[in-house]
């Protein structure tokens, strides 16, 4: 896949004498206390001279990883971002949203809370992680899993339902491991949060909201946001007899949390959780599809600041080197495409970054050839397109040459316009939900029954004749599409992986190979610029589908074709 990232990382190592201030707005509150940075290192600079200019712009080194040439520094000086750049070091980017000092942090359960001490409910634990279910058929709600059909998941597992030594690691918000479908499934020993919750932004403005854990901590196992456990629902719910299962229901999950209770992902987080994956020999990542606060990263906007150009220089020389060594250590990375309805060669006006803190975003025209989204269109990553159960491109979803590698189910809503199904939420995807999630939103009351504001947001419970209810959510963006094919890389790695012992192992440009090469072709439709007009959106939304069917901007290669993907000659 061509990447645009390489652009910005050539740009970024001839930079030069260029005077660098904090990456805020200009307009965004003085900060207080000391503030967390990324600090890259040039790839040939001197690493006791980078430690030595750290410390004399005031700042105080935190951790280094030689692997990516980077250092996590902390600094209460004003101007550290433009004192810290000398030879050898590229610059700083703000690593993490800041918090208020003396911001509310809720309950303190102690240093030893559990997720048991606020949901009520304890997780299996990591001594049945990854245990061989018995069952590899279909469970009761799948039925309503039309993105299961669709790339051939539910016959797949006849012949490869995925080995437990296949381990996919979810960077997002949490997985909820009381689910009864995933309580088997994550392997809590391996798991990792590595982010800390921010009651408050700078300004005073809510983020994460009140702590529920002692140090603002969540425990691996814990979702408070929702989206990582619909994720890895869809990837490797068990089929078990009840619920859901997923694309890969046999292959074990990793919780590998990057992203904040209220949904945003920072850098450096993102960078810990991303190596870490690595270091322990995750096959798999399913990634977000964009680091906060930039849904495009532009070396030379004019409408940024210098300071926010760097940062997002940055970002892009940061992240391709966490997906080259992720890469290098045998980790699949696959992404959603987007949400924003562009062309990722011709991106709409960007009037969402910067993210944070509120109330910071401006206009930004977007050059499609300098800009990019980061990780999607970073090194080694597969990027998804969402579908509808028509196979239609959603409205919301991102598309272009040579971004879209493949087309996966990603729910569209108002899908089979013009017929008595469109509108219907069983046009979008079906999967796994946090309970405490959903209980914080209003979504359930605290005995676990849905309530008005629930159902008009798409949940659903299960209740077996034995045992404890468990909740599902109707929901659509590319990120339910990425999941799948996930999904399907797992079951490739199950079926031709090399064995040895404990692990299985095989060559992330294999996977990618026998995935692309299997997958549905699809042709763009006709006419090829399509007009979502009739569901009321306005022309920005129109697409125009590129390529010939063996290739082309809304499919890639084609539909993920898991059945086809593990059936075929081994690759």
């Amino acid at each position: 896949m061509v990447q645009r990232g390489r652009v910005l990382a050539a740009a970024l190592l001839v930079l030069s004498g260029l005077v660098v201030a904090g990456p805020a707005p200009a307009a965004a509150a003085p900060t207080t206390g000391p503030v967390t940075y990324t600090v890259l290192l040039a790839e040939n600079g001197r690493h006791d001279a980078a430690l030595a200019a750290i410390r004399a712009a005031q700042g105080t080194v935190l951790r280094e990883n030689r692997e990516l040439g980077l250092v996590v520094a902390e600094s209460s000086a004003a101007d550290f971002a433009e004192r810290v750049v000398a030879p050898g070091v590229l610059g700083a980017a703000r690593s993490r949203a800041l918090s208020r000092t003396g911001g509310s942090v809720g309950r303190d359960l102690g240093a030893g809370a559990t997720v048991a001490d606020v949901t009520g409910h304890s997780p299996a634990g990591p001594s049945r992680a990854g245990e061989v279910t018995a069952a590899v058929g279909l469970d009761p709600l799948d039925a309503k899993l039309w993105g299961l059909r669709m790339v051939r998941a539910d016959k797949a597992r006849e012949r490869q339902p995925g080995d437990r030594r296949v381990r996919v690691g979810v960077i997002d918000s949490g997985i909820d491991a009381t689910h009864r479908d995933l309580t088997t499934k994550v392997d809590l020993a391996a798991s990792r949060n590595f982010v800390v919750d921010i009651p408050n932004d700078v300004n005073g403005v809510v983020i994460d909201g009140p702590c529920e854990f002692a140090g603002c901590v969540d425990p691996p196992g814990y979702d408070d946001y929702g989206h990582g456990t619909h994720v890895a629902g869809t990837i490797a719910a068990a089929a078990n007899g009840t619920g859901t299962s997923g694309v890969a229901p046999g292959v074990t999950l990793v919780d590998i949390r990057a992203t904040q209770d209220s949904g945003w992902t920072f850098l450096q987080p993102f960078l810990d959780a991303l190596t870490y994956g690595a270091d322990i020999g995750l096959n798999v990542i399913n990634l977000p599809f964009y680091i906060d606060p930039w849904l495009y990263n532009c070396p030379n906007n004019p409408a940024d600041t210098p300071a926010q150009q760097l940062e997002q220089r940055v970002t892009v020389e940061a992240v391709n080197r966490a997906l080259d060594y992720a890469h290098r250590k045998g980790v699949t990375l696959v992404a959603p495409i987007g949400f924003s309805h562009d062309d990722l060669g011709r991106p709409n006006p960007d009037t969402f970054s910067p993210t944070f803190p509120a109330n910071s975003a401006h206009t930004r025209q977007i050059d499609g050839a300098s800009c990019a989204a980061m990780p999607i269109e970073g090194r080694h990553v597969i990027g998804v397109s969402g579908l509808g159960p028509s196979e239609g491109k959603a409205d919301y979803s991102n598309y272009g040459l040579p971004e879209v590698e493949l087309g996966g189910p990603g729910g569209f809503r108002k899908d089979w316009v013009g017929t008595p199904s469109s509108g219907a939420r069983e046009n979008q995807v079906l999967s796994t939900y946090s309970r405490a999630s959903a209980t914080g939103k209003g979504w359930l009351t605290p005995e676990g029954d849905i309530t008005p504001l629930g159902d008009a947001q798409g949940m659903l419970k299960d209740c077996p004749q034995v045992g404890t209810c468990s909740f599902f959510r109707w929901a659509e963006s590319t990120s339910r599409a990425a999941p799948h094919v996930s999904g399907a890389a797992a079951l490739v790695i199950s079926q031709y992986g090399n064995r040895r012992g404990s692990r299985i192992r095989m060559d992330p440009d294999s996977v990618r190979h026998a995935l692309l090469t299997s997958a549905r072709q699809h042709a763009c439709p006709t006419p090829r610029l399509v007009s979502y007009a009739d569901i009321g959106r306005p022309p920005t939304y129109d697409a125009y589908c590129e390529g010939p069917k063996w290739h082309n901007g809304f499919y890639g290669y084609g539909i993920v074709d898991a059945y086809a993907a593990v059936t075929r000659r081994r690759p």
